[in-house]
């Protein structure tokens, strides 16, 4: 029953993610509320096997239907993968204890923001010449990737959020691109969590097979409704992050 339970949240967060990010924000308090007596690193690099599944076909999906800046963001996937893998590794040492408090204020002032500019991400138009496009990329994607290992919910919504405000890129694009991002510091904590110990694979299979059920329905949802409907889904889903993340740290 309890593999079924989270399977099906898995199934969510994969919906979800696929769109705006944010699926750590249903599968990890799931995980954790169903195995709390699991080592936290255990329970963040089973969520990451599954959902780096998702994010692949998701990022396939994409790939069919927008065009991608591939020069750019190779080098990005890159540079996300390497701050994943560091993240990752401190996870190992130390706890994300402090990030848990600072957290909740991050998203209220990025929600309030997106709020504020409510043409922010409606049209897609590139800031950037190729070469400079691909040096922020690459600065984001560092930055993000090494969240995304260490800690990692919102990890997918912040992506969308530094594409389309630093970028210039609408939310459609910046989804896009953000899952190929996204796909690579996914990988970089399942490497070396699971080098560790750190994946249950007995559970990570079935959350997988989930995962990429409603990555795929996700995906194709954005694909046929466009930036204003990813603009929307992606308040939601930071409101709600915020307001569960601001719970857990400063009222509980």
């Amino acid at each position: 029953m309890d593999i079924v339970l989270v399977s099906l949240m898995s199934a969510l967060a994969g919906f979800v993610d696929a769109v705006v990010g944010g699926g750590g924000l249903i599968l990890v308090p799931a995980l954790f509320a169903t195995y709390p007596n699991a080592h936290p690193a255990t329970l963040l690099g089973t969520n990451k096997s599954a959902s780096v599944w998702g994010t692949l076909f998701a990022a396939w999906q994409y790939n069919r239907r927008v065009q991608l800046a591939w020069r750019a963001l190779l080098v990005a996937s890159l540079m996300a993968f390497v701050g994943s893998w560091a993240g990752a590794y401190l996870l190992t040492l130390v706890s994300p204890q402090y990030l848990r408090q600072a957290l909740p204020a991050l998203l209220i002032g990025l929600l309030g923001y997106t709020l504020w500019n409510k043409q922010l991400g409606q049209e897609h138009a590139p800031r950037f010449a190729p070469r400079k496009q691909a040096v922020y990329m690459a600065a984001i994607g560092a930055i993000i990737g090494f969240y995304d290992g260490f800690f990692g919910p919102g990890t997918g919504s912040f992506l969308v959020f530094l594409l389309v405000k630093v970028l210039g890129f609408d939310f459609l694009q910046a989804s896009a691109h953000s899952k190929v991002l996204n796909l690579f510091s996914n990988l970089a904590a399942v490497i070396l969590l699971s080098s560790q110990g750190h994946v249950w694979w007995h559970l990570g299979i079935p959350l997988a097979l989930a995962n990429v059920a409603g990555s795929l329905l996700g995906s194709r949802m954005a694909l046929k409704h466009g930036a204003v409907f990813v603009r929307w889904l992606f308040i939601l889903v930071v409101a709600a992050l915020a307001f569960k993340t601001a719970r857990d740290a400063w009222f509980v």
